[in-house]
């Protein structure tokens, strides 16, 4: 399902540079932002609120389109990177990427599957998460979901193979393995088990020498 909105966000001109301006920003709850963009002659550098700026992350993803108030002014806009503090996880940075109404960019979008295997020992195993696809920036669905439903052991599905909603291209390696269905394997403990259980006095496992006192002082 695609994003039908566009999410408003206040934002002011920083004023203040350096990595001591940064921490006084962040300390007073707002994230230093740089929007890059071919129609700016330089980056814009801008602050905004901390909690809101989390809120949006958390509840629409990198792939939210903002539109940015930047004292009175509109900028629309997409996350390019984030840098999260190690410890806390908090974002400490942002950039963003200016972008227009009609205009496709290339965004990650994460692959769910459903459906249910065909009877029988196949395992589904996900080799690939998101696949990169280029989208209109108001028609980027928040997930992609492909069918696994009656697959048996040896089928694949390829980043070539997702049916990708209407207006949307694939720019990802089309021979990208997104899905495999292996078979699944029987508990290697429990053979091990019956393996020893089934060997002669003679054929066990020598037992580990213990060596103390060799040699000791």
């Amino acid at each position: 399902m695609a994003k039908p909105n566009i999410i408003k966000l206040e934002a002011r001109e920083r004023t203040e540079f350096g990595k001591g301006a940064a921490r006084r920003a962040r300390v007073a709850g707002d994230i230093p932002v740089v929007i890059y963009s071919k129609d700016l002659d330089a980056p814009k550098h801008v602050l905004v609120d901390s909690i809101e700026f989390h809120g949006v992350i958390r509840n629409y993803g990198v792939n939210a389109v903002l539109d940015l108030d930047i004292d009175g002014e509109s900028q629309l806009s997409m996350v390019k990177a984030l840098d999260q503090n190690p410890l806390t996880l908090n974002i400490d940075h942002a950039d963003l990427l200016g972008i227009h109404r009609g205009e496709k960019v290339e965004v990650e979008v994460p692959i769910v599957h459903e459906g249910e295997l065909a009877p029988g020992d196949a395992l589904l195993m996900q080799d690939a998460d998101t696949i990169l696809v280029l989208a209109p920036v108001l028609s980027i669905p928040e997930e992609i979901v492909v069918s696994v439903e009656g697959l048996d052991v040896g089928a694949q599905i390829l980043a070539s193979d997702v049916p990708l909603p209407e207006g949307l291209e694939l720019t990802d390696d089309p021979e990208l393995l997104i899905i495999n269905i292996v078979e699944s394997e029987e508990d290697p403990a429990g053979d091990v088990d019956a393996d020893v259980e089934g060997m002669g006095e003679d054929e066990l496992p020598d037992e580990p020498k213990d060596e103390e006192g060799e040699g000791g002082e």
